[in-house]
């Protein structure tokens, strides 16, 4: 516990600036849910044959799992907070809708035959009866729909949306507890806060709680029912404008780097921004655990990143499917040509380190079947399970691959993502694991890496990829980057990686302190 307390204390501005963006985020959601939401309600609760389909289609999107949801946005909106938005919006309608609905059409007929009597028209029966009878029933809805936000939400950082949900990622990723907890905790917290203070506004602005209310206006408000929870929701739509026009108020001179959902990842992309900013006059700004490489991949060609930094393997084999060469040069010379012809993006010069693939046991498996070789794991394959991740289960330079090349048939697969892999193979809920070359998690957990002895892989070098228009705008910018051409060995790499999962030190300290350490900013 006191290394939680830690963590917080000493990344208290970070975790502030994301609970900012997910607020934000959350009551931005809403309120266009809200404001969709109410009016069709009372649409369909006035077409009667409109309300079959528009409520099932609610309860249709409502049932499609987020990740899902997001993977379908990516291609049409791309990542960023717009399909974080539009993914919370949509889970969002239906209890809002649904509410509305069945709060207009269970008022008493009598009541609504009554306003009729009287000689009131059908909009004044709606704003004068009907509204305000079924106003403890749509804003339960609301209710519903607010809490649900801030849960949802979590989710927008693998889109790189940010919010609370980067430090519950960056945490699974790196193995690291308090980084879990310090982006879990504030969420359930928000979302507390705001049932809360929504669930007190719903009931102090109730039709039934009109004449209490306006008694306690006669007594000078000293009943505070309804002031201390709407100021409650002021305090929290306060700090979502604020971050908005931090937003808004942001410079335009600027290039935005991506990574892919691992420690390494994040730890060159702010090697990369921080040499940037240091070397020019452009800010950076970092959009960091997106997802795999696919998601990376769009991200760039829809403009919502300028670049990223790819392994030369996964671009030969993953994303050009061109055939496998364990010749480095050729395979940088492809993948650079690959990029420019059918993305125009340009590959810049190679980092030094090659993080290839590999396969990792413990050394009490390695020892109980004598492994050493890709070769000796495929003959014990039968009797062990591999927890891997999911996209190396799909890769051709993956699971299929492997399959292919060594007739390796595992007894079971369990594909999950990031460092929960290490943790499931510590827990013997697994037993090998893909594994990269230089993962500083490899040291943490003793683990023996096996020899690809049919030289299956292919170099992994790493290589910033930029726009092209990036660079036209920007020419400095390829300079600046190519200072660490060549600069980082394996070793290099692996320790700085080290630092992150095992010293669990931020990626962004860690890789400030070895520009610093280098020469390369002051």
């Amino acid at each position: 516990m006191n290394e939680f307390f830690t963590y917080v204390t000493d990344n208290h501005q970070q975790i502030l600036s994301l609970l900012g963006q997910h607020i934000y985020l959350s009551i931005l959601a809403v309120g266009i849910a809200v404001i969709i939401g109410v009016p069709l309600g009372i649409l369909v609760s006035r077409n009667k044959t409109l309300s079959k389909p528009v409520i099932g289609t609610a309860n249709v999107v409502q049932a499609v799992p987020s990740m899902a949801l997001l993977g379908f946005l990516i291609p049409f909106v791309g990542i960023g907070s717009t399909p974080a938005i539009i993914m919370v919006v949509l889970y969002s309608l239906l209890p809002i809708v649904k509410n509305t609905y069945t709060g207009l059409t269970n008022i008493d007929r009598d009541i609504l035959e009554a306003a009729k009597g009287i000689g009131l028209t059908n909009s004044q029966i709606m704003s004068k009866i009907q509204l305000p009878l079924a106003f403890p029933i749509i804003m339960a809805g609301v209710r519903i729909s607010a809490v649900t936000a801030v849960g949802l939400m979590t989710i927008a950082a693998f889109v790189g949306a940010g919010g609370l949900g980067f430090l519950v990622f960056s945490g699974v990723n790196s193995v690291d507890t308090n980084k879990i907890l310090a982006g879990a905790i504030p969420a359930c917290i928000l979302a507390l806060l705001i049932d809360f203070a929504v669930g007190k506004l719903e009931s102090g602005m109730s039709y039934t709680n009109k004449a209490k209310l306006a008694s306690s206006k006669k007594r000078g408000w000293k009943n505070k029912k309804v002031l201390i929870p709407a100021a409650a929701l002021l305090l929290v739509a306060g700090v979502s404008l604020a971050y908005f026009f931090s937003i808004a108020g942001a410079k335009e001179d600027k290039v935005t780097i991506g990574t892919k959902n691992f420690t390494e990842a994040n730890i060159l992309a702010h090697l990369v921004a921080d040499l940037i900013e240091e070397k020019t006059d452009i800010e950076v700004e970092r959009k960091l655990n997106l997802g795999g490489t696919n998601v990376v991949v769009s991200a760039i060609n829809s403009g919502d990143i300028d670049m990223y930094i790819e392994y030369t393997g996964t671009g030969l084999v993953s994303i050009f499917k061109k055939e496998v060469t364990t010749d480095p040069d050729e395979a940088y010379e492809i993948v650079k040509k690959e990029f420019a012809d059918k993305y125009n993006i340009k590959t810049l010069k190679p980092l030094g380190f090659n993080n290839t693939y590999t396969l990792a046991v413990t050394k009490e498996t390695a020892d109980q079947y004598g492994l050493e070789t890709f070769s000796d794991l495929a003959d014990a394959s039968p009797e062990l399970i591999l927890g891997s991740t999911i996209e190396f289960t799909n890769r051709p330079d993956g699971l299929p691959g492997l399959v292919e090349t060594y007739n390796m048939k595992f007894k079971d697969l369990r594909a999950i993502d990031g460092g929960l892999r290490y943790t499931a193979l510590q827990n013997g809920e697994s037993e090998v694991i893909d594994a990269f070359s230089t993962d500083g998690l490899i040291d943490e957990f003793d683990l023996k890496v096996l020899e690809d002895d049919k030289n299956f892989f292919p170099p992994y070098y790493a290589v910033p990829v930029v726009k092209e228009e990036t660079l036209e705008k920007f020419p400095e910018l390829e300079d600046a980057i190519n200072l660490l051409a060549g600069k980082l060995t394996d070793e290099t790499m692996r320790e700085l990686n080290n630092k992150v999962d095992t010293d669990k030190q931020s990626p962004s300290k860690v890789a400030r302190d070895y520009l610093i350490k280098e020469g390369f900013i002051r």
